[in-house]
C-alpha cells in the first residue's frame, strides 16, 4: 500500500513564499516521476511542475522563474518552493507520483489528498 502525504499549504500575502512537501511511503520499488498539480474551483486541474527519476524538470509557463521543484536522495519526497506568490496561484495543490511498487515493480499512479494555498492581495 502506497500513501502520499502533502503539507505546507496555508495563507500568504502576495509577494510572499510558501514551501509544499509531498512524501511517498509504502512498498515503493522505484520512482518514475513526481509532480505537483493545482485546481481552482470551476477550473481544470493543471500541471504546475514535475521532476523525473533522472532529475529532469518542467514547469507551467505561469510559474517559471518563481517556483522550483526538487527531491530528496531517495526520490520519494518532492518539494515545491513557491516564491513571489500571486492571487492567481490560489488553488488546491495535489501531489502526483508515478511509481513502480512491490517486489514485482508494477507501475501505478498515485494522488495525494491536496493542500490549500491561498494568496491574498
Amino acid at each position: 500500500q502506497v500513501q502520499l502525504v502533502e503539507s505546507g499549504g496555508g495563507l500568504v500575502q502576495a509577494g510572499g513564499s510558501l514551501r509544499l512537501s509531498c512524501v511517498a511511503s509504502g512498498s515503493i520499488y522505484s520512482v518514475n516521476h513526481m509532480a505537483w498539480y493545482r485546481q481552482a474551483p470551476g477550473n481544470e486541474r493543471e500541471l504546475v511542475a514535475a521532476i523525473t527519476g533522472g532529475g529532469s524538470t518542467n514547469y507551467a509557463e505561469s510559474v517559471k522563474g518563481r517556483f522550483t521543484i526538487s527531491r530528496d536522495n531517495s526520490k520519494t519526497t518532492v518539494i515545491l518552493q513557491m516564491n513571489s506568490l500571486k492571487p492567481d496561484d490560489t488553488a488546491v495543490y495535489y501531489c502526483n507520483a508515478d511509481l513502480l511498487v512491490g517486489l514485482s515493480a508494477i507501475q501505478n499512479d498515485y494522488w495525494g489528498q491536496g493542500t490549500q494555498v491561498t494568496v491574498s492581495s
